[in-house]
């Protein structure tokens, strides 16, 4: 064969991987992109955990206020800690996206739900909650 026969060769080898190096890169920024979207959601999720757990600490810091009904959400409370703490807490709660909290009580049980809105990071409608249940 002679040397006229194999121009261009090269040529079309180099294109060919450099397609493949794109598709590898395409898959590269893709898995870079669910990451990110994972890594938010989980901050935002350890964001209300914390808070549920804030709320519980401060009612049983203020245990007798807290079982009287001062902490819930559904009554106006009395008392200056109390009242300092639900305003410290709903503003807290409010810094999720979309972020709203109850705190119902039931005896000496209380529950915390907390809820943000998911959908710019999941997409579409996605409401999320963390809900705790504890005991003074």
């Amino acid at each position: 064969m002679s040397g006229q026969n194999q121009r261009g060769v090269s040529l079309i080898e180099i294109l060919v991987s450099i397609v493949i190096v794109c598709f590898g890169l395409l898959g590269v920024a893709g898995l870079l992109t669910t990451g990110l979207k994972s890594t938010q959601v989980s901050q935002i999720r350890t964001q209300a955990s914390f808070l549920a757990y804030d709320m519980a600490d401060r009612m049983r810091t203020n245990r007798q206020v807290a079982l009287n009904g001062e902490y819930t959400t559904a009554t106006t409370a009395s008392n200056a800690t109390a009242v300092a703490d639900k305003a410290d807490w709903k503003t807290a709660v409010e810094t999720l996206p979309g972020g709203s909290g109850t705190v119902a009580m039931n005896n000496t049980f209380f529950t915390i739900t907390i809820q943000w809105d998911d959908s710019k990071l999941a997409g579409g409608s996605a409401t999320q909650q963390f809900v705790f249940v504890g005991e003074l």
